[in-house]
């Protein structure tokens, strides 16, 4: 099937080196919904290149347009240096056969790409539950995966857990001194959830043992590092280093109750992974890097014994790759990490970060190392960057307890799901089970939604209430015109093996040619969503496709029409919104109920 507006572009393309001489490339954009036709040729650059009046030059163009494809072109109108362009019904009867014969058409591309990329994203700490930034990571991660493999690419997710350090010694030590033996199955507190609150009952304590040396004469920064509590933890972290069996063995204990509670999280969530790497297995891959690019030049040793690397070239500062005690820092492991990566999969094409924005510094410092390494494959290395999820009242603080817990997130979208579809009648005929599973449904799909129809780099503040919604821009006024989709074709008799000659004359109603048209955007929307790594234009696209089928379900009649042909091609066209819908949203990981 061609793209209907890379068509026109060749077309004019032809022309112009027909009639100029000239080889230049005409780029079409949407006509505005104010202007008459489909697409729009802006003339101001092609026509100071040929040295013509911009309108003169449409006028022209339309002309040769009209006269070589009488069969595509219906009529076109110049609006000061604007060309629209208007295509006959017919052009689009072809976007009515389109999905006949293919259930899953985004999930079927005609070609695999033979490309290999990895995506990783969650990467969690061991020290706490899964927060609200937590969701947005996972949901993003999760979509631009479907996206990639919609686009015909192999993709393998990856996580990253990191599961060692002084954070995770905090929780450690907290519950020795505190948790007189508590476990989830004593408390009934959900894994991760119970090692949280000792890492915020560390922290409470820590603060109360700062302000005590405070008061007693010594500087806060001092006393910062040498409380009691931080001592003791920094102890702790060394015994770890070290191999004690005790201490293995408590934090083998404390870290199974957390990846017991993230499973629960990331079922609900309906995210899944291909590989699962822990940072304790992997913070030490970076040494031997870093020994050989010393080797090398590319690092320098500092008076202080550290080793560090001169970016200001590349408009960055200073790094340290490893510390004077010859201990790892962050970009350590993540430099070996990267190499390890790129050794175990020689096919990958990229390797896609999904890390919030506070860590934009640190990739840049990233894939210059690794360029500066001498490794070809850094240029695809990208960081998929994101905002950060906020409240009403501010920024969300894990050790200080303030954070929105990803499950206590995820019941209130279920409850809010609840209370909101049973005050609207809409499980009447349900019964307690298919209520729960569409409560299920309809949450994960409001929660998921809000959070994906958001540009990936901006902030946003999260608003359950607002995301509960079967009018406007949300998951549920998709989900729910689904299911109204679905109740019509039950009751026709309607064969989605029905098709229509690409030859037969229809006169299309607007809303149907609007229905059509969104069909024909599709792949080049999928193309570009790919390009930007944003599963918000995705989002975007579902919602005006939803917006659009209800305008054609107030203005065109279905059952009661009464010509068969009319009637069949309306069934279709209604099916063929339902099937792109269940294909989009399922990018997004949002399942579509058949009926509500």
């Amino acid at each position: 099937m061609h793209n209907l507006s890379a068509q026109l572009e060749q077309l004019l393309t032809e022309s112009i080196a027909g009639e100029w001489q000239q080889q230049l490339q005409p780029v079409l954009q949407n006509t505005r919904p104010e202007f008459k036709g489909e697409f729009t040729l802006v003339a101001f650059p092609l026509a100071k290149a040929l040295k013509l009046s911009p309108d003169v030059l449409c006028e022209r163009l339309g002309s040769i347009l009209i006269t070589k494809a009488p069969q595509l072109v219906k009529e076109y109108q110049v609006v000061k240096g604007f060309l629209n362009i208007s295509l006959k019904p017919e052009a689009w009867l072809q976007y009515y056969n389109f999905f006949s014969d293919r259930d899953n058409p985004v999930y079927k591309p005609a070609n695999s790409t033979g490309k290999h990329i990895m995506v990783e994203y969650s990467s969690p700490n061991t020290n706490k539950p899964l927060h609200l930034g937590h969701v947005r990571n996972n949901v993003l991660g999760y979509a631009v995966s479907e996206l990639l493999i919609a686009r015909g690419h192999r993709v393998s997710r990856v996580n990253l857990v990191n599961d060692r350090g002084i954070h995770i010694c905090k929780s450690m030590l907290a519950w020795k001194l505190y948790g007189q033996g508590e476990t989830p199955e004593s408390s009934g507190i959900k894994g991760d959830h119970l090692v949280g609150k000792y890492y915020v009952l560390f922290d409470k304590e820590y603060k109360k043992q700062i302000q005590e040396l405070v008061n007693t004469g010594h500087e806060k920064t001092w006393a910062e590092q040498n409380a009691p509590l931080m001592l003791e933890c920094q102890s702790l972290l060394r015994l770890w280093e070290q191999n004690d069996t005790a201490t293995r063995q408590l934090w083998t204990r404390m870290n199974a109750w957390v990846y017991e509670g993230f499973k629960t999280t990331y079922t609900q969530l309906g995210v899944t992974f291909d590989t699962t790497y822990y940072e304790s297995e992997t913070y030490t891959l970076g040494k031997s890097c870093i020994d050989t690019g010393l080797a090398q030049g590319v690092f320098y040793k500092k008076e202080n014994g550290s080793i560090a690397i001169d970016l200001r070239a590349e408009g960055l500062d200073e790094k340290i790759v490893l510390r004077a005690d010859g201990t790892s820092v962050y970009i350590t492991q993540d430099i070996g990490t990267a190499i390890e990566r790129f050794k175990a999969y020689p096919d990958l094409s990229q390797l896609i970060y999904t890390v919030g924005n506070e860590q934009d510094y640190h990739f840049k410092v990233l894939f210059h190392i690794l360029n500066r390494l001498g490794y070809s494959w850094a240029q695809h290395c990208r960081h998929l960057s994101y905002g950060m999820v906020e409240l009403p009242d501010g920024k969300m603080k894990s050790r200080e307890g303030t954070v929105v817990d990803a499950d206590d997130v995820i019941n209130e979208m279920f409850e809010t799901a609840k209370s909101t579809t049973e005050a609207l009648g809409k499980t009447e005929q349900f019964n307690a089970d298919e209520s729960q599973q569409l409560y299920k449904m309809l949450g994960m799909g409001a929660l998921k939604y809000f959070i994906l129809k958001v540009d990936a780099v901006k902030t946003m503040l999260f608003d359950p209430k607002e995301s509960i919604d079967f009018n406007g821009n949300t998951g549920p006024f998709i989900q729910y015109t689904h299911a109204r989709i679905c109740s019509l074709l039950k009751k026709s008799t309607y064969s989605h093996a029905h098709k229509i000659s690409e030859t037969v004359s229809l006169n299309l109603e607007p809303a149907e040619l609007q229905l059509l048209r969104h069909f024909h955007d599709l792949e080049p929307l999928l193309e570009d969503a790919e390009k930007d790594l944003n599963p918000s234009k995705v989002a975007h696209y579902a919602y005006e496709l939803t917006k659009s089928y209800n305008r054609f379900y107030q203005e065109c009649p279905v059952l009661k029409e009464s010509r068969t042909e009319i009637r069949q091609f309306r069934l279709h066209v209604s099916y063929q919104t339902a099937l792109v819908l269940r294909s989009v949203m399922r990018i997004l990981g949002i399942t579509l109920p058949q009926r509500m």
